[in-house]
Protein backbone atom coordinates (compact mmCIF):
# COMPACT_ATOMS: atom_id res chain seq x y z
CA UNK A 1 0.00 0.00 0.00
CA UNK A 2 1.06 3.76 -0.59
CA UNK A 3 -1.30 5.29 1.41
CA UNK A 4 0.24 7.68 4.42
CA UNK A 5 0.47 6.43 7.87
CA UNK A 6 -2.63 6.46 9.49
CA UNK A 7 -1.22 4.60 12.94
CA UNK A 8 2.19 5.83 13.26
CA UNK A 9 4.42 5.21 16.01
CA UNK A 10 8.25 5.80 15.99
CA UNK A 11 10.79 5.26 18.63
CA UNK A 12 8.19 4.20 21.06
CA UNK A 13 9.77 3.05 24.31
CA UNK A 14 7.73 1.16 27.26
CA UNK A 15 8.83 -0.20 30.63
CA UNK A 16 6.70 -1.50 34.12
CA UNK A 17 8.17 -0.25 36.88
CA UNK A 18 7.67 -3.40 39.72
CA UNK A 19 9.25 -2.55 42.93
CA UNK A 20 12.67 -0.94 42.03
CA UNK A 21 13.24 -2.98 38.74
CA UNK A 22 12.68 -1.98 34.95
CA UNK A 23 11.29 -4.48 32.64
CA UNK A 24 11.37 -3.02 29.01
CA UNK A 25 8.72 -4.03 27.03
CA UNK A 26 9.79 -1.23 23.41
CA UNK A 27 12.80 0.34 23.46
CA UNK A 28 12.61 2.19 20.48
CA UNK A 29 9.35 0.66 18.67
CA UNK A 30 8.58 1.29 15.03
CA UNK A 31 5.37 0.76 13.39
CA UNK A 32 3.37 2.41 10.36
CA UNK A 33 0.22 1.00 9.43
CA UNK A 34 -2.02 2.70 6.57
CA UNK A 35 -5.85 3.45 6.65
CA UNK A 36 -7.94 0.46 5.79
CA UNK A 37 -5.38 -2.55 6.53
CA UNK A 38 -6.04 -5.54 8.20
CA UNK A 39 -3.08 -6.72 10.41
CA UNK A 40 -2.86 -9.23 12.97
CA UNK A 41 0.18 -8.90 15.17
CA UNK A 42 1.36 -12.04 16.81
CA UNK A 43 4.16 -13.02 18.79
CA UNK A 44 5.16 -15.33 22.28
CA UNK A 45 3.29 -14.15 25.74
CA UNK A 46 5.19 -11.00 27.40
CA UNK A 47 5.96 -9.86 24.11
CA UNK A 48 4.18 -6.57 24.84
CA UNK A 49 1.04 -7.29 22.26
CA UNK A 50 -1.29 -6.42 24.90
CA UNK A 51 0.64 -3.19 25.73
CA UNK A 52 0.44 -2.07 22.18
CA UNK A 53 -2.84 -2.51 22.00
CA UNK A 54 -3.57 -0.34 24.65
CA UNK A 55 -1.26 2.20 23.45
CA UNK A 56 -3.51 2.61 20.60
CA UNK A 57 -6.69 2.76 22.30
CA UNK A 58 -5.38 5.33 24.36
CA UNK A 59 -5.45 3.49 27.68
CA UNK A 60 -1.89 3.14 28.13
CA UNK A 61 1.01 5.62 27.16
CA UNK A 62 4.30 5.50 25.73
CA UNK A 63 7.22 6.37 27.67
CA UNK A 64 9.25 8.09 24.74
CA UNK A 65 8.89 8.33 21.79
CA UNK A 66 5.59 9.32 19.25
CA UNK A 67 2.31 7.80 18.94
CA UNK A 68 0.11 9.16 16.15
CA UNK A 69 -3.47 7.80 14.77
CA UNK A 70 -4.66 10.06 12.18
CA UNK A 71 -4.65 13.56 12.84
CA UNK A 72 -4.18 12.69 16.32
CA UNK A 73 -0.83 12.36 18.57
CA UNK A 74 -1.77 10.40 21.28
CA UNK A 75 1.15 11.34 23.35
CA UNK A 76 0.30 14.56 23.51
CA UNK A 77 -3.06 14.42 24.43
CA UNK A 78 -4.30 14.37 28.00
CA UNK A 79 -6.92 12.27 30.00
CA UNK A 80 -9.89 13.86 29.02
CA UNK A 81 -9.25 14.27 25.18
CA UNK A 82 -7.84 10.62 25.09
CA UNK A 83 -11.73 9.33 26.42
CA UNK A 84 -13.60 11.52 24.18
CA UNK A 85 -11.17 11.01 21.14
CA UNK A 86 -11.39 7.00 22.34
CA UNK A 87 -15.43 7.41 22.03
CA UNK A 88 -15.22 8.58 18.72
CA UNK A 89 -12.70 6.55 16.81
CA UNK A 90 -11.88 3.15 18.54
CA UNK A 91 -14.03 0.29 18.84
CA UNK A 92 -12.39 -3.14 20.86
CA UNK A 93 -13.34 -6.54 20.85
CA UNK A 94 -12.40 -8.88 23.37
CA UNK A 95 -11.61 -12.25 23.96
CA UNK A 96 -14.67 -12.76 26.57
CA UNK A 97 -17.25 -10.54 24.59
CA UNK A 98 -17.69 -8.41 27.99
CA UNK A 99 -20.86 -8.30 27.62
CA UNK A 100 -23.39 -7.16 30.83
CA UNK A 101 -25.23 -10.69 31.76
CA UNK A 102 -28.32 -8.25 32.94
CA UNK A 103 -28.66 -6.33 29.65
CA UNK A 104 -29.89 -7.69 26.10
CA UNK A 105 -28.32 -7.81 22.75
CA UNK A 106 -29.57 -4.56 21.73
CA UNK A 107 -28.98 -3.11 25.06
CA UNK A 108 -25.23 -4.23 25.09
CA UNK A 109 -24.84 -3.08 21.95
CA UNK A 110 -26.67 0.25 22.61
CA UNK A 111 -24.07 1.04 25.02
CA UNK A 112 -21.47 3.21 23.75
CA UNK A 113 -24.41 5.33 21.74
CA UNK A 114 -26.11 5.88 25.15
CA UNK A 115 -22.70 8.89 25.26
CA UNK A 116 -24.02 10.94 22.17
CA UNK A 117 -26.32 13.19 21.17
CA UNK A 118 -28.76 10.82 19.45
CA UNK A 119 -32.56 9.97 19.85
CA UNK A 120 -33.72 6.64 21.29
CA UNK A 121 -35.09 6.14 17.52
CA UNK A 122 -31.98 7.02 16.17
CA UNK A 123 -30.11 4.55 18.84
CA UNK A 124 -32.51 1.52 17.98
CA UNK A 125 -32.00 1.85 14.46
CA UNK A 126 -27.96 2.09 14.48
CA UNK A 127 -28.30 -1.07 16.65
CA UNK A 128 -30.69 -2.75 14.55
CA UNK A 129 -28.81 -2.70 11.47
CA UNK A 130 -25.23 -3.49 13.26
CA UNK A 131 -27.00 -6.60 14.56
CA UNK A 132 -28.43 -7.10 10.74
CA UNK A 133 -24.93 -6.91 9.68
CA UNK A 134 -23.24 -9.81 11.93
CA UNK A 135 -25.70 -11.82 11.62
CA UNK A 136 -28.61 -11.73 14.85
CA UNK A 137 -31.42 -9.69 13.36
CA UNK A 138 -34.16 -10.72 15.61
CA UNK A 139 -32.25 -11.74 18.59
CA UNK A 140 -31.75 -7.97 19.90
CA UNK A 141 -34.14 -8.89 23.14
CA UNK A 142 -32.03 -12.03 24.08
CA UNK A 143 -29.89 -11.79 27.01
CA UNK A 144 -25.93 -13.37 26.89
CA UNK A 145 -26.70 -16.58 29.10
CA UNK A 146 -28.70 -17.87 26.36
CA UNK A 147 -26.92 -17.15 23.08
CA UNK A 148 -23.99 -19.23 22.43
CA UNK A 149 -19.82 -18.41 22.58
CA UNK A 150 -20.16 -17.16 18.56
CA UNK A 151 -23.34 -15.34 18.98
CA UNK A 152 -22.21 -13.40 21.86
CA UNK A 153 -18.93 -12.44 19.82
CA UNK A 154 -21.08 -11.25 17.42
CA UNK A 155 -23.21 -9.25 19.93
CA UNK A 156 -18.94 -7.82 21.07
CA UNK A 157 -18.81 -7.07 16.95
CA UNK A 158 -21.53 -5.18 17.10
CA UNK A 159 -21.25 -3.06 20.05
CA UNK A 160 -17.60 -2.38 18.53
CA UNK A 161 -18.86 -0.69 15.41
CA UNK A 162 -21.91 0.97 16.25
CA UNK A 163 -20.40 4.06 16.66
CA UNK A 164 -18.85 4.03 13.08
CA UNK A 165 -15.08 4.09 14.21
CA UNK A 166 -12.11 4.34 12.13
CA UNK A 167 -10.20 1.82 13.65
CA UNK A 168 -11.26 -1.70 15.25
CA UNK A 169 -8.18 -3.21 17.98
CA UNK A 170 -9.37 -6.96 18.69
CA UNK A 171 -7.91 -8.70 20.98
CA UNK A 172 -7.09 -12.41 20.76
CA UNK A 173 -11.42 -11.97 19.40
CA UNK A 174 -11.43 -16.05 18.82
CA UNK A 175 -9.92 -17.10 21.40
CA UNK A 176 -12.44 -18.20 23.11
CA UNK A 177 -14.61 -19.84 20.23
CA UNK A 178 -14.55 -23.17 18.32
CA UNK A 179 -13.67 -23.42 14.71
CA UNK A 180 -17.07 -22.54 12.93
CA UNK A 181 -17.94 -20.09 15.32
CA UNK A 182 -14.21 -18.20 15.14
CA UNK A 183 -14.47 -18.63 11.28
CA UNK A 184 -17.96 -16.73 11.06
CA UNK A 185 -15.97 -14.09 13.54
CA UNK A 186 -13.52 -13.68 10.87
CA UNK A 187 -15.49 -13.00 8.21
CA UNK A 188 -17.13 -10.73 9.51
CA UNK A 189 -14.06 -9.03 10.66
CA UNK A 190 -13.06 -9.03 6.79
CA UNK A 191 -16.10 -7.71 5.30
CA UNK A 192 -15.85 -4.77 7.75
CA UNK A 193 -11.96 -4.41 6.66
CA UNK A 194 -12.88 -4.73 2.98
CA UNK A 195 -15.94 -3.28 2.40
CA UNK A 196 -16.49 -0.80 5.07
CA UNK A 197 -12.61 0.27 4.54
CA UNK A 198 -12.32 -0.20 8.56
CA UNK A 199 -8.21 -0.35 10.03
CA UNK A 200 -8.47 -3.15 11.75
CA UNK A 201 -5.67 -4.63 14.09
CA UNK A 202 -6.10 -7.93 15.86
CA UNK A 203 -3.85 -9.47 18.12
CA UNK A 204 -3.95 -13.58 17.85
CA UNK A 205 -2.04 -16.24 18.48
CA UNK A 206 -4.19 -18.51 16.16
CA UNK A 207 -2.60 -18.58 12.86
CA UNK A 208 -5.56 -19.45 10.82
CA UNK A 209 -7.06 -16.12 12.47
CA UNK A 210 -3.91 -14.15 11.19
CA UNK A 211 -4.68 -15.47 7.76
CA UNK A 212 -7.72 -13.14 7.48
CA UNK A 213 -5.80 -10.31 7.58
CA UNK A 214 -3.89 -8.65 4.67
CA UNK A 215 -0.24 -8.87 6.63
CA UNK A 216 1.16 -10.67 9.80
CA UNK A 217 3.64 -9.51 11.93
CA UNK A 218 5.60 -11.04 14.63
CA UNK A 219 6.75 -8.91 17.75
CA UNK A 220 10.15 -10.14 18.59
CA UNK A 221 12.34 -8.96 21.21
CA UNK A 222 10.78 -5.55 21.32
CA UNK A 223 10.33 -4.99 17.64
CA UNK A 224 8.04 -6.00 14.21
CA UNK A 225 8.96 -8.51 11.88
CA UNK A 226 6.62 -8.94 9.03
CA UNK A 227 5.16 -12.15 8.17
CA UNK A 228 3.25 -12.33 5.44
CA UNK A 229 0.52 -11.12 3.29
CA UNK A 230 -2.85 -11.46 2.03
CA UNK A 231 -4.05 -10.81 -1.15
Amino acid sequence: MTHAAYIDLKEVRKAYHIGKEDIPIFSGLDLAIPQGDFVAIMGPSGSGKSTLLNMLAGIDRPDAGSLGIGDHRLDWMGESALSAWRAHHIGIVFQFYNLLPMLTAAENVELPLLLKPLTRRERRERVGKVLDLVGLAGREKQYPSSMSGGQQQRVGIARAIVSDPDLLLCDEPTGDLDRASADDALRILSFLNRELGKTIVMVTHDPRAAGSARRTLHLDKGQFIEAGTAG
